[in-house]
């Protein structure tokens, strides 16, 4: 059985891709609207994230897998969308987002792996290895988000500026990273099939530079 029966068909998945990205878009225009410039920074950023699928079949004519572009839109939508509320409003959101955004970083860290195994015959990992390679990653982003998240809320209170991301204490940070290691989880267990063209793509890239 293909991976691809397991998910919606292309086609849905691309129209979803598009209905979150024109929810960005319309969040962008009303943060400029309102001069919400620092949210608006973030929603463009993350607006510019979903569009890299598009960038990269233009400039290199390769076609990312619907899903992935799914699942990295899915991401950057949860968390820019969590930021007008639904963080302060539903306790479990933030665990959600977690989990979700833990899948692309994970997917990122077995790409890179599985892309310079490829490239060199001297690195042999064995498949065991890869499951863990790719939860030690996520932890290790995971750490460096919670860090990157009390230095900025030192920074704004510093600068008397409202901190741009929050920090919840020592408990939020471990169920944080519970779930990102949940997100990291899922893929080694279930997503390393989808991932085969983009280290085929990011290989041919390392060759040709």
């Amino acid at each position: 059985m293909g991976h691809r029966s397991l998910t919606l068909p292309d086609g849905a998945q691309r129209i979803a891709v598009l209905i979150m990205q024109t929810g960005l878009l319309l969040l962008l225009l009303y943060t400029l609207v309102t001069v919400r410039l620092g949210l608006a920074l973030g929603v463009a950023f993350g607006l510019g994230v979903t569009l890299l699928p598009a960038l990269v079949r233009h400039e290199y004519g390769y076609s990312m897998d619907p899903l992935l572009a799914l699942w990295v839109t899915l991401s950057i939508s949860i968390h820019t969308f969590g930021s007008l509320g639904p963080y302060d409003w539903f306790s479990w959101y933030d665990s959600v987002a977690h989990t979700v955004s833990a899948v692309v970083i994970a997917s990122i860290g077995y790409v890179i792996l599985r892309t310079f195994e490829e490239h060199s015959p001297e690195i042999d990992v064995p498949g065991e290895f890869r499951a863990v390679f790719i939860v030690v990653f996520v932890l290790a982003a995971g750490v460096f988000w919670e860090l990157l998240e009390f230095a900025s809320g030192a920074l704004a209170r510093s600068l008397g500026a409202e901190a741009p991301l929050a920090v919840k204490g020592v408990d939020d940070i471990v169920t944080d990273l519970v779930f990102n290691t949940l997100g990291a989880l899922i893929v080694a267990a279930f997503g390393t099939g989808y991932l085969g063209g983009l280290v085929s793509f990011a290989r041919r890239r390392l060759l040709e530079d």
